[in-house]
Formats: structure tokens, C-alpha cells, sequence
């Protein structure tokens, strides 16, 4: 697997995906009826740096980005997020994802990483944790799950 840093090329290659995983209300606050132009403008904004992972075929199968969470003083911790193609989870995509986006945001000079809203049915919390994050907070009920009803909102952060 190839992971490199997105072109503007590529978002016809994440979209699919993207608007699946949105659509379906169980991991994202973005609203499922995302436009792809709102979803683009979402993703590949130009103070994110964007990131997809190919497969040995050269088919985009997962995405992420590394963005400043704060401004000012706070502008050394970064915010993320991780998307994989649901045809394509449980081969390893997203942890090489992770593994890729903590390296570079360390080498981007963040002191940390905040994840601000992880549901917290999201089977991701646990490769976050796996990968050092901590739950430092969560906000009960904030998330309505289309099978799970209300949830929480983990504030999951890792010093980088």
C-alpha cells in the first residue's frame, strides 16, 4: 500500500467513499446529505494536508488529513480525520493510515493530537487507544445514531 499526499485530482476517488461513510450517520457529525461540493470544500480544504492510501492496483482506498484543531498559541495540536473504504476495512488500511498521520504530524511540528467528536460506538476507538489516544472526555447523548439512538461524543488526545 502506497500512502502520499492527495492531489486535487483524487477527490473524485474519495467521494464515493466519503459519501457512503457520511451518508450512513454512524461515524461523522457532517450531515449525511453532504453536497459533494460542500464535501470536497469539507475534506480538502486548503489549510488541511490531505493523504490517500492506494492498494497495490493504484484504487484510492482510504484518505486522511492533518489540520491545526486550534489557532494562536494552540496551533501545536492537530486535528484529523480517517476515512477507509467500507469495501476495504479489516485489511490494515486505517492503522496504516494512523500510523502514516501521527508521524507526519509530528514531523509538521504538532506537540499533540486531538480527536474532538468520536462517536463512541465508532469501532475506531479502539485502534485509537490502541495507538495512545486517551478519552478525555465525553459528551453524553450529543450523537443520534441511526441504530444505537443517543450516544456519546468521546474527546479522544495523544501527545505526539
Amino acid at each position: 500500500m502506497l500512502i502520499r499526499a492527495a492531489a486535487a485530482g483524487d477527490w473524485p476517488r474519495i467521494w464515493p467513499f466519503w459519501h457512503r461513510i457520511v451518508a450512513a450517520g454512524e461515524t461523522y457529525t457532517w450531515d449525511p446529505d453532504t453536497s459533494e461540493d460542500a464535501a470536497r470544500a469539507l475534506w480538502m480544504a486548503p489549510a488541511k494536508r490531505v493523504y490517500v492510501a492506494e492498494d497495490d492496483t493504484g484504487a484510492v482506498v482510504g484518505s486522511a488529513y492533518v489540520t491545526p484543531n486550534y489557532g494562536g498559541p494552540a496551533a501545536g495540536i492537530a486535528n484529523a480525520g480517517f476515512m477507509v473504504d467500507p469495501d476495504h476495512a479489516g485489511q490494515g488500511i486505517g492503522r496504516a493510515l494512523a500510523e502514516y498521520i501521527l508521524a507526519a504530524a509530528k514531523a509538521q511540528g504538532y506537540r499533540g493530537m486531538v480527536f474532538n467528536a468520536v462517536v463512541e460506538t465508532n469501532p475506531a476507538v479502539a485502534l485509537w487507544t490502541s495507538l495512545g489516544f486517551a478519552i478525555v472526555g465525553t459528551v453524553p447523548d450529543a450523537y443520534d445514531h441511526p441504530r444505537f439512538g443517543r450516544v456519546g461524543l468521546h474527546v479522544m488526545y495523544r501527545a505526539l
